[in-house]
């Protein structure tokens, strides 16, 4: 099926010509090789990518969080206000704690929190999943993360791996728009502004159903 401006345009209002420009063609050209090929399951795709990336806004994880929203976001990790003033505002240092020994990173001291922190349509996290997702497109990703910033083919393909390695496509095929945010985000945050970029998809491309 065809996907062109027009139409992320209208899923996206906000989001910068540029930027629309800067990841269509490979959009155009990736989602079929992952069975992303039939109106719904473009329209659930669009509309998490839309969310993801704030409109196609961000390429890498903003980690630049105040003490404040440290205590709130991440409290497991800073447990005392003084322990979150120590890292406000330092989003490498940030990444470190929060993202040591897990998905594959070494400790805090490896750097690989900051190193292997999301990027991409939907962010990819973790040297893990950077390893894996990697050896499945063909890309050098462990090696040179920062490809999944600075490449729009990079940034799709991943979010194209993710949502196949999920099996996204099925609940995209019963339109369960619940059950595709839970599984990328863990839970249902922004599920609101998810199912407006649906609806303008489901509106764009006649699909019965929309408001949902």
């Amino acid at each position: 099926m065809n996907i062109d401006f027009d139409m992320l345009r209208h899923i996206m209002p906000q989001a910068k010509d540029s930027d629309i420009q800067h990841y269509l063609p490979a959009i155009q050209n990736r989602l079929a090789t992952f069975d992303i090929n039939t109106p719904l399951r473009v329209a659930h795709f669009i509309a998490q990518i839309a969310h993801e990336s704030g409109q196609f806004k961000y390429k890498v994880e903003n980690l630049n969080y105040s003490a404040r929203a440290l205590r709130l976001v991440f409290g497991k990790y800073f447990q005392t206000d003084e322990i979150a003033e120590q890292y406000a505002r330092n989003p490498e240092k940030i990444a470190n704690v929060v993202y040591a020994n897990r998905m594959g990173n070494g400790d805090i001291g490896s750097g690989d929190g900051w190193k292997y922190r999301g990027r991409g349509l939907i962010q990819l996290t973790g040297k893990e999943n950077y390893r894996t997702c990697g050896n499945a497109i063909g890309l050098p990703l462990i090696e040179q993360p920062d490809g999944l910033a600075n490449d729009p083919n990079a940034a799709v393909m991943t979010a194209c791996y993710f949502w196949h390695s999920r099996h996204l496509n099925q609940y995209a095929d019963q339109d369960d728009l619940k059950s595709i945010t839970k599984r990328i985000n863990g839970g249902y945050h922004g599920l609101e502004e998810r199912a407006k970029f649906l609806n303008r998809a489901k509106q764009y491309l006649e699909i019965q159903g929309a408001d949902v």
